[in-house]
């Protein structure tokens, strides 16, 4: 067990299986998979365990996966078969889950159990990346419905215990997530995907209490409601954030991808961005 306290980590997840199939034009997934293949060497501490919050999971309550052998959700429509038969049988840690379900009950939050949703691919395609050997457990926890900022932000600070934990806490979405402003070819970004992305980084630095209230107030940032007509690829940032206590964050990661600025963000352990 690591007795490091570990980062958080908002991580883009990428558009459903892209890493592992032809995308055109090639190469559009490159740097983002290149990234996430080395996240390793960014945390630089072996975790014992990850807990993943992804876009792709919601509930009335906070809900946790309590399986000690869970499947795989190929929760995308309309890419190659091959791309449905993608194997990554990671552990699941019911010890955790219910530490978990402790934490937050310790917090005053509700929370349900979930026994038979496989992971999404919010949470194995990226890590299949990062972890190739599937020897690390995972837990996946949900996000709540109505994706209420405040409250993910304070899911978060429940959690940040884990990190003296030796678990390594994953926010999984996109930093922009508008489907009608991502294109195919071309370099140049969105500008509200620029303008959103600049308050990100400038946000995640700032002191902890005046940054989760510029979280909480993210839809009227530069380019935020231009960004995420839903927030559900946002709402990991929340978590991750709550999790890092008075750690300050970082933009760790950046690509344009689709006309689109996509970044990653760590808090709470030295790292310099690129």
């Amino acid at each position: 067990m690591s007795t490091t306290r570990l980062p958080s980590l908002f991580i883009p997840h990428g558009a459903g299986p892209c890493f592992f199939m032809d995308w055109p034009p090639a190469g559009t997934w490159d740097s983002m998979e290149t990234w996430l293949r080395n996240l390793t060497s960014l945390v630089g501490t072996r975790p014992r365990a990850l807990l993943v919050i992804s876009a792709h999971w919601e509930m009335p309550e906070f809900c946790v996966n309590t399986q000690a052998a869970p499947e795989l959700l190929y929760d995308y429509y309309g890419f190659p078969p091959h791309t449905y038969q993608l194997k990554w049988p990671a552990a699941g840690s019911p010890a955790l889950a219910s530490r978990v379900q402790a934490l937050l009950g310790a917090a005053g939050i509700p929370s349900g159990q979930e026994n038979r949703r496989g992971l999404d691919h919010g949470v194995f395609i990226p890590l299949k990346l990062a972890f190739p050997e599937a020897d690390i457990a995972v837990v996946q926890l949900s996000l709540r419905e109505g994706l209420d900022p405040a409250e993910h932000l304070a899911l978060g600070r429940a959690l940040a215990p884990l990190r003296d934990e030796g678990v390594l806490i994953i926010g999984s979405g996109m930093s922009f997530h508008n489907m009608q402003r991502l294109r195919r070819g071309g370099d140049q970004a969105d500008a509200d995907s620029v303008r959103f992305d600049n308050w990100l980084a400038d946000t995640v630095a700032l002191a902890p209490s005046e940054r989760e209230q510029h979280l909480v107030n993210w839809a009227t940032a530069p380019g935020g409601r231009a960004s995420h007509p839903a927030e559900e690829h946002l709402m990991p940032l929340h978590v991750v954030a709550g999790a890092a206590g008075d750690d300050q964050g970082l933009k760790v990661f950046e690509d344009r991808v689709m006309g689109s600025l996509q970044s990653a963000f760590m808090f709470g352990a030295a790292a310099s961005a690129p």
